[in-house]
């Protein structure tokens, strides 16, 4: 019977050395400093994710926004929900075309924003911080290539 006890299970790599193990407790390692961090703001990660895409470049609707970040639409209303309960966000008519909405940061979302930016840079930086400086550079590149890969 396949995978019992045949000669690929005695090179099998034990599960600390697996591919999905170290990307789930490098993130766990990660958010660790980066919660903690964001907590005196109120805000999560997550919140920090989308007050990020809300701030990059035109206002978007919640469904571009939602798009931006490859989350469903339902979770998107429900941060946008809660981040318009917080004073972060507002929902507003676009001028251009009044049937869409779309959703501003408030002044108190865009400071809310920079001191966030700033804690999760601090974050980073304290996660990074056993790397040397080119390997943080590679890291983030080599990253940047898995995530961007579109033909997969």
């Amino acid at each position: 019977m396949p995978g019992m006890n045949d000669e690929s299970d005695s090179q099998r790599a034990p599960v600390g050395d697996r591919f999905g193990y170290l990307l789930k407790h490098a993130r766990e390692r990660l958010v660790s400093f980066s919660e903690p961090a964001l907590a005196p703001l109120g805000i999560t990660g997550r919140d920090v994710a989308v007050l990020t895409v809300l701030a990059d470049g035109a206002p978007p609707s919640q469904l571009e926004a939602a798009q931006r970040l490859a989350i469903d639409r339902t979770s998107m209303v429900a941060a946008i929900d809660r981040l318009e309960d917080l004073g972060l966000v507002q929902r507003r008519a676009d001028t251009a075309d009044r049937r869409r909405n779309i959703v501003v940061l408030t002044d108190l979302g865009a400071e809310t924003l920079r001191q966030a930016t700033r804690a999760t840079d601090d974050a980073e930086a304290l996660f990074l911080e056993p790397l040397a400086p080119a390997e943080r550079k590679r890291f983030r590149e080599m990253l940047q290539q898995l995530v961007d890969r579109r033909d997969a």
